[in-house]
């Protein structure tokens, strides 16, 4: 469909003339770790004379948020390369399905990626995707701590029912969804390396919100398609070239979780790589906005 598109004379253009552009985002799933798991980590790296993990799970024994709270240390990593993200937090109370934190513990977290022009977006619980009231009370429930309206959604485990979820976002209010794609391989699930307004075939109607295609998500590649590291980067280089060749947007899933070892390495691999090609890299809104 893009190469269509952009056969047809479609060009979308991104600021200062780039190329193409990369929306990241990050999912918070998880920002506590138990004593037992850090202590885990810690006999395993002081075994292995891993003296910087080692010295790092020591400290963080006196609070559950560390590591998996590294918000500020992804904005540096994405600052080399001129780039800002989304983050999507869960904003769940006890006793509902996944829950993991509460909201409320983060509030000067989110006040710190805010203010440094990152953006703070949804990260749906379970059932958001088809329970309209659910979607508002988390969206209300993050937007109380973080303090301004809430633009951008992902529902957990990308669950998504067509057409009711878009017409549930933008009932609720929100400007964008990035949650329409592949959770078991790499690529566009409708064809398409563009955002773009759903349309409602039961009612004959545009959608009133826009679609972000997602391409990418860390954990497809070894859980999913077992693919090792330099098998990883050869199929996300290709995508990328693809995106680029038909000016389009690159939507990418990277966990708080996942920012080590070589799912970390892979990750600056993409920021290089695009940043090289002049590409614009943001969050959801701004591609909203342009």
């Amino acid at each position: 469909m893009s190469e269509y598109l952009s056969n047809a004379g479609y060009r979308p253009e991104y600021p200062d003339g780039q190329p193409f552009a990369v929306s990241l985002t990050h999912d918070i799933d998880n920002v506590y770790c138990s004593l037992p798991y850090k202590g885990y980590h810690f006999v395993k790296s002081f075994f292995n004379k891993d003296i910087p993990h080692c010295i790092d799970t020591a400290l963080s024994m006196c609070s559950r948020k560390i590591p998996l709270c590294n918000f500020q240390e992804i904005m540096a990593i994405e600052e080399e390369y001129g780039a800002t993200s989304s983050f999507n937090f869960m904003a769940l109370a006890p006793g509902d399905q996944d829950y993991s934190y509460d909201i409320r513990d983060l509030e000067r977290e989110l006040g710190l990626i805010s203010d440094a022009g990152w953006e703070v977006a949804l990260h749906g619980g379970h059932k958001a995707y088809c329970d309209y009231d659910q979607l508002v009370t988390e969206k209300a429930r993050l937007e109380k701590v973080l303090g301004h309206r809430v633009a951008g959604y992902r529902n957990h485990f990308l669950r998504f029912r067509v057409p009711d979820t878009w017409q549930n976002l933008a009932k609720a209010g929100f400007l964008y969804d990035n949650t329409f794609g592949y959770a078991d391989c790499l690529g566009f699930r409708n064809g398409m390396c563009h955002p773009f307004r759903p349309y409602d075939l039961n009612l004959g109607t545009e959608i009133d919100i826009v679609e972000i295609p997602l391409a990418i998500m860390d954990v497809t590649f070894e859980v999913y398609m077992r693919l090792d590291p330099t098998r990883a980067w050869e199929m996300t280089r290709r995508l990328i070239d693809t995106v680029e060749r038909y000016n389009g947007v690159l939507g990418i899933l990277w966990h708080n979780n996942c920012m080590k070892g070589d799912k970390l390495m892979l990750y600056k691999k993409i920021l290089a790589y695009c940043s090289e090609k002049g590409a614009f890299m943001n969050g959801g809104k701004d591609l909203v906005i342009v």
